[in-house]
């Protein structure tokens, strides 16, 4: 990740404009466009929501750890959780009790939050970023085209859905967050170096759903 902006620009500028290369490179991976597309068959969005149930179980486990904490307690939303509506969807897609599993980017994933989320503030907001500003900013185009393309009424795209949230009015209120952090020189490097990470999580998992269905 660069960062092309001097340090006094707002730490929310200077992480939109770092990161804009790998959210390019995440919105491009192909997979994301062939699904708003339909060309898919409705089993690859199932496989999408499955490997964001076991991210977001992952990340969700971190929420409730770092709620307490006096500098990531602050971005843990319980509006924003993700886990009940994968459920659902999972449970729409693939019948109750569906056989899940996880592939080897998602894994990996996983055990990045696990080793950094659990313990780091920054590493926590970092990947609570990454994650939750995508689902309240492209995730609100790529809801409802999916919905369109698969015949989705209501149930099996709830994962987009962010009942009485305002995404605008969040994404802002989120940002003033990032503004306000405290952070030491070496812990907001450790965050912005973080948020690359987790992009490039991202980005392997979605690169190995379109190995598998485009």
């Amino acid at each position: 990740m660069t960062l092309a902006d001097p340090p006094t620009e707002r730490l929310s500028v200077r992480l939109r404009s770092g990161t804009r290369q790998d959210h390019d490179a995440a919105q491009g991976s192909g997979f994301l466009d062939a699904l708003a597309a339909g060309t898919l068959p409705r089993q690859a969005y199932a496989d999408l929501a499955a490997q964001h149930w076991f991210i977001y179980e992952t990340l969700e486990q971190a929420a409730e750890a770092m709620a307490a904490d006096p500098v990531a307690g602050d971005f843990v939303f319980p509006e924003l959780t993700r886990l009940p509506a994968l459920s659902h969807d999972l449970a729409t897609l693939l019948g109750p009790e569906p056989q899940l599993s996880a592939l080897p980017a998602t894994g990996e994933y996983r055990a990045r939050l696990r080793a950094v989320a659990f313990d780091h503030p920054w590493a926590f907001i970092a990947h609570h970023y990454t994650r939750y500003l995508g689902d309240l900013s492209g995730g609100q185009y790529l809801g409802p085209a999916i919905a369109k393309a698969y015949g989705l009424d209501g149930a099996g795209h709830r994962f987009f859905v962010f009942e009485g949230v305002s995404p605008p009015a969040f994404r802002t209120r989120y940002r003033e967050l990032l503004d306000g952090l405290a952070f030491s020189p070496a812990d907001e490097q450790n965050f912005l170096a973080e948020v690359g990470e987790a992009y490039r999580l991202n980005i392997a998992v979605l690169r190995e759903l379109k190995e598998r269905w485009v």
